[in-house]
């Protein structure tokens, strides 16, 4: 039992991460009606400028934890923000009004241009740092002398996440920008003639997944303490499929999906097989959309005749 709670806890710190990264996914699909393959990977550069601006902040003498945490999380945010608008000024915008598959080829281009120049600036190897939220607290110990323990991070990753989720639950529901988001999602065309700005609010939308990206990357890097350029495609593969788990289009849906594949992931590679972990996440995947074709929490399209 005491293994399983510990299972349990690690589960829910690494669903925590990929929920992040799934409700990006999932406030541009409900949008714009398209998946931004190109996500995971803003995820990744995300990464990468919170150890860069670490390393240039500890250069400089700085030694104050709880401010290097701020400067860097501020950073990371502000400069990956601006590689989401980027993306959707030069990706997606110009083909907004194409065919369905040219946004979608235009992702995956993306995608593979920002692995690449990742992989061309900061090179091929993992970079590591070192841990500096160190601690935690003993929960319990067993007769045979296992341990649970949860440690600061871990406590960080969740806190942080729940957070999040209901600030932006908030800014969906609540806030002009959030009317602004959902009158687009249901007509864009309607929402222009209303005097909702379409181009602001999707360009808003890509930004504030790429501010979320940049948060999952700096929990990431806090956490298994290390970068490197392909991380973004795998977690990003596996942020979407929470997102679609959870049922694409809502962000508590994306939140539970990653909660989901992150406690699949962790108690299959711990009572089975860690190489069939992802055959185990995907298998769980399938089977809940046979029975739930929209997702956990997804709601059912409805067509406008």
């Amino acid at each position: 039992m005491d293994y399983f709670a510990q299972q349990l806890i690690n589960g829910l710190v690494l669903g925590s991460i990929y929920g992040l990264i799934a409700i990006g996914y999932t406030m541009v699909y409900g949008i714009v009606g398209m998946i931004n393959f190109a996500h995971g990977d803003v995820f990744m550069i995300g990464g990468f400028i919170a150890l860069i601006t670490f390393l240039i902040l500890v250069s400089f003498g700085l030694t104050a934890i709880p401010l290097i945490l701020l400067v860097v999380l501020l950073v990371s945010m502000a400069i990956t923000a601006l590689y989401g608008w980027t993306i959707e000024r030069i990706a997606y915008r110009p083909l907004r009004h194409s065919f369905r598959l040219a946004p979608m080829l235009s992702a995956i281009g993306m995608s593979f241009v920002l692995t690449n120049y990742s992989q061309v600036a900061q090179g091929a190897r993992v970079k590591p740092i070192p841990p500096f939220i160190t601690g935690g607290y003993t929960l319990h110990e067993s007769p045979d002398g296992f341990v649970i323990q949860l440690s600061n991070i871990q406590i960080m990753v969740v806190v942080t996440t729940i957070v999040l989720l209901a600030i932006f639950t908030w800014l969906v529901s609540r806030t002009r920008l959030g009317r602004d988001m959902r009158a687009c999602e249901q007509d864009q065309t309607m929402a222009a003639l209303l005097g909702v700005d379409v181009d602001r609010t999707i360009s808003m939308t890509f930004v504030i997944g790429a501010a979320l990206a940049a948060v999952a990357g700096l929990m990431y890097l806090l956490y298994y303490g290390l970068v490197d350029f392909f991380m973004g495609f795998v977690a990003g593969i596996k942020a979407f499929t929470a997102a679609v788990l959870g049922g694409i289009g809502s962000l508590p849906g994306a939140m539970l999906g990653g909660l989901a594949i992150g406690l699949i992931e962790t108690f299959w590679s711990a009572y089975f097989s860690v190489e069939y972990k992802d055959v185990a996440a995907f298998s769980i995947l399938i089977v809940v959309l046979i029975f739930m074709p929209t997702g956990l929490l997804g709601r059912p399209e409805v067509e406008k005749v």
